[in-house]
Order: C-alpha cells, then sequence, then structure tokens
C-alpha cells in the first residue's frame, strides 16, 4: 500500500507541467496571428495555442471547456473559468501574465465561470469524491468480512441498499452541509449512487476472487488509479501521459468531471460522463453476476466431493472461518 499510494500520488501530483494546455488569443488581424505563433514556438508541446475571433467566442468556448483560458491583447485581459480546474486556471494565468508584461501593461484577470460559494477552489468536488469512495470500499471489506458466507442474492441486496445510504450520505456534504454545489443537487446524488454503486457491486464481485486480497484490490483501482486520475487537483494537461490518458475512462473523472457539467456547464458533456459512471456499474454487475456463479459451482463440488455416509456433524464451513478471518484483517486495511 505504501509503495502503490506513493507511486500513484507523487508520480501523479509531484510534477505538474502543462502539456498541450489549449489557450486562445481573441482578435483578428496579423497582430493577434504573430502574437500566437510567438507564444507557440516559446512554449512548444506545453501549450495548444489557437486563435478565436471575439469575446463572445472565446466565453462560449470556455463554457464548452475547449479552452483554459482566452487573452485578448488590446485590453490585456485574460478570461478563464475557474470552476473548470482552479490549478489549469492557474497555469494560464502564469502564462499570460509574461505576455502581458512584455507588452508592457499588467494582466486583468474575469472568471467566466467561477465556483459556488462554498467552494471557492473548485476543488471541493474532488473531496466529495474522495467521502462516496472511502465510504464505498470501506463498506465492501465490511460486506466481504461480515457476510461472506451470505449468498450472492443477498449480499447484492446490501450492496444497492448501502449504495443508496453512501450516495444520500454525499449529497447531504454537497448541498445543505457544506454548500459545495448550489443547484443540481438531484443530478449530484443520481450521479453519487453511480458511482458509489459500481464501486461497492465491483468490490463485492471481486471478493469471491480476491479473498484476503479484495481491499488492497479496491484500493488500487479506487484510490490510487482513480484520485490521481480524476481531474480534481490537476487535469490531464497539467498530467503526465498515465494518468492523463486514464482521465478518458475511469469513474472518478466521470463523477468529478460530470458534477462539474451538471452544475457550471450547462451539461455540456454530461452525457459522456453519466455513460462511464453506467459503463462501471455495468462492468461491476457482471463481476457479480459471475461470482455468484462461481460460488454455486464451488458449492456444488464441495457438496459431491463428500460421501453421505461420511457426512460429519455439522461445523463451520470454509467460507465462514475464512469470513471471520477476513474480517479482522480488512478492518485493520481499511
Amino acid at each position: 500500500m505504501c509503495l502503490g499510494m506513493g507511486l500513484a500520488y507523487l508520480g501523479a501530483f509531484a510534477h505538474p507541467e502543462p502539456h498541450q494546455l489549449p489557450v486562445a488569443i481573441v482578435g483578428s488581424g496579423a497582430q493577434v496571428q504573430v502574437l500566437a505563433q510567438e507564444l507557440h514556438d516559446k512554449t512548444g508541446d506545453a501549450l495548444d495555442v489557437r486563435t478565436l475571433p471575439d469575446r463572445a467566442a472565446a466565453e462560449q468556448a470556455l463554457m464548452t471547456r475547449d479552452i483554459t483560458g482566452a487573452y485578448l491583447p488590446g485590453s490585456s485581459s485574460l478570461l478563464v473559468a475557474t470552476a473548470g480546474s482552479d490549478t489549469s486556471a492557474t497555469a494560464t494565468e502564469k502564462v499570460f501574465t509574461a505576455v502581458a508584461e512584455q507588452q508592457g501593461e499588467p494582466l486583468h484577470v474575469t472568471d467566466v465561470v467561477p465556483p459556488a460559494a462554498g467552494d471557492p477552489t473548485g476543488q471541493g468536488v474532488f473531496f466529495l469524491l474522495v467521502a462516496l469512495s472511502i465510504g464505498s470500499y470501506a463498506s465492501v471489506a465490511a460486506l466481504g468480512a461480515a457476510g461472506g458466507a451470505l449468498p450472492m442474492r443477498i449480499r447484492a441486496l446490501l450492496v444497492a441498499g448501502t449504495s443508496f445510504v453512501v450516495s444520500l450520505i454525499g449529497t447531504a456534504f454537497a448541498g445543505p452541509v457544506f454548500h459545495l454545489v448550489d443547484h443540481g443537487l438531484g443530478g449530484v446524488w443520481a450521479m453519487s449512487w453511480l458511482y458509489a454503486a459500481g464501486i461497492l457491486f465491483l468490490g463485492t464481485g471481486l471478493h469471491t476472487f480476491l479473498k484476503r486480497w479484495t481491499t488492497l484490490g479496491v484500493m488500487v483501482l479506487f484510490v490510487m488509479l482513480n484520485f490521481t486520475s480524476s481531474g480534481g487537483i490537476f487535469r490531464p494537461e497539467l498530467q503526465n501521459g498515465f494518468f492523463g490518458s486514464l482521465h478518458a475512462f475511469w469513474n472518478g473523472a466521470g463523477f468529478v468531471e460530470g458534477v462539474r457539467s451538471l452544475v457550471y456547464f450547462g451539461g455540456h458533456d454530461l452525457a459522456r460522463s453519466v455513460w462511464t459512471l453506467v459503463a462501471w456499474l455495468g462492468v461491476a454487475l457482471v463481476v457479480v453476476i459471475a461470482a455468484g456463479v462461481t460460488e454455486r459451482r464451488r458449492a456444488a463440488a464441495t457438496v459431491e466431493s463428500v460421501p453421505a455416509e461420511s457426512v460429519p456433524a455439522p461445523r463451520p464451513t470454509e467460507s465462514e472461518l475464512e469470513a471471520e478471518e477476513e474480517e479482522m484483517e480488512e478492518s485493520v486495511a481499511v
């Protein structure tokens, strides 16, 4: 766990650098084209520099999250959308502060899409993700240890109920408790439930195959690779290629970007995030079904291997003994 957490967190967060950070120069004419070309030549692959005709087009590009910032040379103004990513907006501001200084004027920054008043840095959604994740994978350990001897259908019902409770807790944190979002709370709950259910069903299914290694398995999937690729702290344009590529399809990124799209960006690209969460839940349900079939086959094989005349007195089953041992191990791990 120590090795994995160190590699994941430091690998993802230790040296954030722009990589194809999408920015725009606003205006028309030779001066704008020359400035855009000069900026591209100086920064190389760090920036993806484009031009836009006017301020309205720049604001629209920020709302659709096609760019992280738009510079207006005539007024030395920079338009950003910190609700999309505070760190990306900060990186963009650093770039154009130097550009404005070369032109002999101070940079004026306008936040086109600011985050909610209760979440001034815009990173509260990431910590909501952390709360939902911990509630979900800790419940996996509890259900796996204490409920390991129960039939899979009973565990599946427990998972459904637990994911509902976890999602309600997360929604309470997001709304009335900490005011991380100021509207769209119903949609936040729906995505919270999809996210929590995906983790719980997948973890419960994996427990059949991984046993005592389940806690480590879900830590790798939903902490080490999940938090680091979610975009809650650094979006892909500030990360290396590995974590940036995970952002395209990992469930944590689906949740974080889905909430941002719903609350701040008018639902733009929301469907993609929701389908990401649905896909993870679908995979989890397949794993649960496979686990149920495997458990029934194991039970049938055990019964067939014991002759009827030599059936011993009732005693704890292997799964019950394992459950008792795993309950202590997984509780310590969590």
